[in-house]
This record gives structure tokens, C-alpha cells and sequence, in this order.
């Protein structure tokens, strides 16, 4: 099937319009698939404005940008009207230096980072990572502290670090937020797995669905849903919850840092890791719920579902 001419015409002048032009799912500040968001965390880190083109609201571009440069998915990034490549190509480039040089950056800082990896930590991804020949270790943090690991071909161009006869290796912007992390294993009562403290971050805290009902009825709380859309179709978030995936993390971010604040998932394991990335952000009350929603509709309000 061959490209309309309209619709030809309309990319071309969106690129002759625009140096940066990515084409995505979403928008820059709310990405709809985890391709879409990979790369635009990648050139947030260069660039302060760049022109973004949700495909989702327009079918037409969503199809003709495919076959306009012979190249399948989304998202594409364009620069000077020529075709750099999807999510995976704009992360190698900017972990060789490439994509600093092609805007005029200085070059990344390449200084490993120091990090401590707890006996339990590494006595657990050893374990978990026994089977995993030819793979290597990342370890991805973003600007708001979200970190993430993930098996995965090792590059010439990585950061490596070894620390408790572990290997890691990061980019070179999750090297340098990597600064001085602990990485630990944790067990609580809802599961097991490890946690990332960020240097003089706050302690975060537990709390149960009891102290929340009270808490909640004091009105001296913030409590946010961290669920996705499809757990909180289920079980509907409390009427005093806020959904951080409606508001977004930068819109709760600005709350003040003295805010009370509870996080609440389904059973209380990823709530805590959300809860870590406000406290690595300087908040000074920060809870994590125990047994999240499960808890309260087992133990609290039996008119929730649970799932």
C-alpha cells in the first residue's frame, strides 16, 4: 500500500517545520505505551523542547509515518528531516555519546557511580540470575527515581559497575542518579524483592488499613491510588484516594514536602516502590499501606471487590 500524497505532504512539513520531531504514542508529558515513554526519557535528558506527535489522535500519520521511512513501529524520532530510529536506537545512541553529539551536548559523564549492594541483595540476584548466560545486569533510574532492572545484552558503551561481586551497568543519567544507592532485599508481610534507598532520602513507613480509616477520617492524610486502570476498574480507589495514574507524578510532586502522604497498590509491594521515589524526592512523611486495597476490603469495607 502506497503513501497518500496528503498525508506525505503533512509529514513533510511537520518535519520541514521542526528540527526534533518524535513520533509517538501519547504525548511528552504523558506517554501511552512504554516505547513512547523510554524515548522520551532518553531526550528529556537533552533536550528542553522538541516537537512530539501523537499518533494515537491521527490514524493517518499513525500508518503513513510507517511507510515514509520504511520503518514498522512507533515511535520514530526524526532530526533534520532525517529518520534516527525507535526507542532501542535512541537509548544506544545516547549511551555511546552519539546522540549528545548530534545536538550539540557536552558528552556524557562517564564516572562510574558508587554504589552498596546488601549481602541479601546479592545473594538474591545471583539466584535470580544464575540462568542468565550472555545477559548482563541494568539497572535504569529516571528523573523522578523510578528504577527498574532488567536482563539484558551488555554494550561497549555501558557503565559498569561491581560492587559485592555484582555486576550492574547503566547509562550514563541512571549512573549518575545512581550516586551513592543502596540496593537491598526486603521482606514484608505481602512479598519479597529488592529496594533501592536513595541517599539521604526519608525513611518511608508503614502503615495499616486501621490507621488509614482513622488517619482518612481526620482528614490529615494524602492518600494515593497507585493501581493500574484495570485494578482500579475491579475495585473502584476510595472516595478520598487521588490515582497518580490520572494526575501524574510531577502534578503530586509539587505538593508540599511536609505532606502526609500513603500509598496504596493492590497488596502493598509496589506502593512501597513509589513511595521511595517521593521520599528520594525530599518528602518527610511517607507511608506505604500494608496489604493495600486487598487489606482494606478484607478488613475494612467487605462491599470491595477483591482480586
Amino acid at each position: 500500500m502506497s503513501l497518500d500524497t496528503p498525508t506525505r505532504e503533512r509529514i513533510e512539513t511537520l518535519l520541514k517545520d521542526h528540527r526534533v520531531v518524535l513520533f509517538m504514542k501519547g504525548t511528552r508529558h504523558q506517554p501511552m505505551c512504554g516505547f513512547s515513554a523510554a524515548a522520551t526519557n532518553t531526550l528529556n535528558e537533552l533536550l528542553p523542547d522538541y516537537h512530539t506527535v501523537n499518533v494515537l489522535e491521527d490514524p493517518e500519520i499513525r500508518e503513513g509515518i510507517k511507510q515514509f521511512g520504511n520503518w514498522p513501529t512507533i515511535p520514530q524520532l526524526y532530526v533534520d528531516g532525517e529518520l534516527v530510529g525507535g526507542a532501542d536506537i535512541i537509548h544506544q545512541m545516547y549511551g555511546s555519546g552519539e546522540l549528545h553529539q548530534l545536538f550539540g551536548a557536552a558528552a556524557p559523564d562517564r564516572t562510574p557511580p558508587e554504589i552498596t549492594i546488601t549481602d541479601k541483595a546479592a545473594e538474591a540476584i545471583r539466584q535470580g540470575t544464575a540462568n542468565a548466560q550472555g545477559l548482563a545486569l541494568h539497572l535504569e533510574i529516571g528523573p523522578d527515581h523510578s528504577a527498574g532492572f532488567q536482563l539484558a545484552p551488555g554494550h561497549d558503551h555501558d557503565i559498569v559497575v561491581n560492587a559485592n561481586g555484582i555486576e550492574v551497568h547503566f547509562d550514563p543519567a541512571s549512573a549518575q542518579r545512581a550516586k551513592g544507592i543502596v540496593i537491598d532485599w526486603v521482606s514484608t508481610m505481602q512479598g519479597e524483592g529488592l529496594s533501592l534507598k536513595f541517599p539521604n532520602a526519608n525513611e518511608i513507613r508503614s502503615m495499616s488499613v486501621q490507621e488509614l480509616q482513622q488517619r482518612l477520617a481526620a482528614k490529615n492524610i494524602t492518600l494515593i491510588d497507585t493501581r493500574p486502570a484495570q485494578g482500579r476498574q475491579i475495585a473502584a480507589p476510595l472516595a478520598q484516594a487521588r490515582v497518580l495514574e490520572e494526575e501524574g507524578y510531577d502534578a503530586l510532586a509539587a505538593l508540599p514536602k511536609d505532606t502526609p502522604i500513603a500509598f496504596m497498590c493492590h497488596h502493598g509491594i509496589s506502593s512501597r516502590g513509589v513511595a521511595e521515589r517521593f521520599a528520594a524526592h525530599g518528602f518527610t512523611q511517607v507511608y506505604s499501606v500494608d496489604g493495600g486495597i486487598d487489606a482494606w476490603a478484607a478488613e475494612i469495607d467487605s462491599s470491595i471487590p477483591r482480586y
